[in-house]
């Protein structure tokens, strides 16, 4: 495994340099190896090992616990209160909108039932923030934006949207499995989820700087704890069955609480987490590769296609939509559209769920979440990284 592990991050960090230097988002040189290396990639070239393989989910979520570190480490109060607002329009607007444009097209399209088209629009909803929160820290750290904080308000916004998608999938699971499920509970599970979300990473971010200002120890001490903390804390997540907690969204909050309270401690955690983020890209990136089976994503045909294509245009409205009254510019906003395109993550998790339940429709269903991915991260990663310089300000 090991062995596997070094040629996988030798060939990945060769690839990002090339792309890098063809002007092309790295991210999608490591995807790109992932696809080709997996297994579902070139016969004979599987360097993914079966234990790697198995780890997959559990290292994909580490990876993106640390870049959600990372922007939480750099919001502060002043920030939030630019983007409060228009990030909570962003969170659930457009999830709604594609959600349902993808449901109606499904069922009258491809004649599927209410409810496995109603898990096929909200498993395409998700937005993915492994894709959209690293592209936004870097355009920030190069002060695109910065003047009304539009990467910020697009990683707050990414990072609940999920909530919102994953959530009303399972109301449509739960239907389509022939459980009861009150739709009116679920739909104030949401904000619940996303107020206990919060309070808990205030909570715990708040007992780390109590921590680290009784204790004394090593920076790189301190980033391992705060790292233990944020696992465990997204944990909750999964051992609670009643509420969807944004842990996500909690880990985030455990960095705003560091910054506001022990912003030397936090400058110093930021610089740790930036080392760290190097290798955990390259995991992240090239497992969510592994993730993508090309030949399935063939199944889903040209309908699948225009589902994904029609899908992406009601999105995009809904993008527009949430930020009316808002005071950016018409190339923020444009902006902000081409930043809502990737999916990835979410899809990844959940596209084969149905499948493996016996929803009818659970191939076809898998099919076109897979095609998403190979078509909406390199397109929306491709956007973000050759738009940002014309269409927002740099204030440096």
């Amino acid at each position: 495994m090991l062995f596997n592990l070094a040629i996988i991050v030798i060939i990945a960090l060769f690839v990002n340099w090339c792309c890098e230097k063809i002007k092309i988002p790295g991210l999608l040189g490591m995807i790109a190896v992932g696809i080709v290396l997996g297994p579902y990639g070139v016969p004979g070239c599987n360097l993914i090992s079966p234990l790697i393989n198995n780890m997959s989910f559990e290292l994909r979520t580490a990876a993106l616990i640390v870049i959600l570190i990372r922007a939480g480490l750099g919001l502060n109060r002043q920030t939030l209160n630019k983007v409060g607002v228009p990030a909570l329009k962003m969170s659930c607007i457009p999830c709604l909108l594609e959600g349902t444009a993808v449901t109606l097209i499904a069922h009258y399209l491809l004649k599927l039932d209410w409810a496995p088209s109603g898990m096929l629009g909200f498993i395409i909803a998700a937005v993915s923030p492994a894709v959209v929160v690293p592209q936004m820290l870097d355009i920030n750290t190069k002060g695109y934006g910065k003047k009304r904080e539009v990467p910020t308000l697009i990683l707050a916004g990414a990072s609940i949207d999920d909530v919102f998608a994953i959530t009303l999938f399972g109301v449509f699971l739960a239907a389509g499995t022939g459980k009861a499920v009150n739709i009116a509970t679920q739909f104030i599970k949401v904000p619940l989820g996303i107020i206990a979300g919060i309070l808990f990473g205030l909570l715990a971010g708040y007992l780390l700087v109590k921590f680290f200002a009784r204790f004394r120890m090593r920076d790189t001490k301190k980033m391992l704890i705060f790292l233990v903390v944020a696992i465990l804390l997204h944990e909750l997540e999964y051992f609670n069955n009643y509420l969807p907690i944004a842990t996500l969204l909690g880990v985030m909050a455990m960095g705003f609480v560091l910054l506001e309270l022990d912003n030397r401690r936090a400058k110093n955690l930021a610089s740790k987490f930036n080392k760290l983020w190097i290798f955990a890209e390259i995991l992240l990136f090239v497992l969510i590769g592994a993730q993508v089976n090309i030949n399935v994503a063939f199944d889903a045909g040209l309908w699948g296609l225009v589902i994904i294509t029609l899908g992406l245009c009601a999105r995009s409205i809904g993008v527009w939509l949430a930020l009316l009254g808002s005071k950016l510019t018409k190339n923020e906003r444009l902006f902000c559209v081409f930043s809502y395109i990737p999916k990835a993550t979410v899809q990844a998790a959940i596209g084969a769920i149905p499948l493996s339940m016996g929803v009818e429709g659970g191939e076809l269903i898998l099919a076109i979440a897979v095609l998403s991915i190979i078509i909406t991260a390199p397109l929306g990663a491709g956007l973000i990284r050759g738009t940002h310089a014309r269409l927002l300000e740099n204030s440096e």
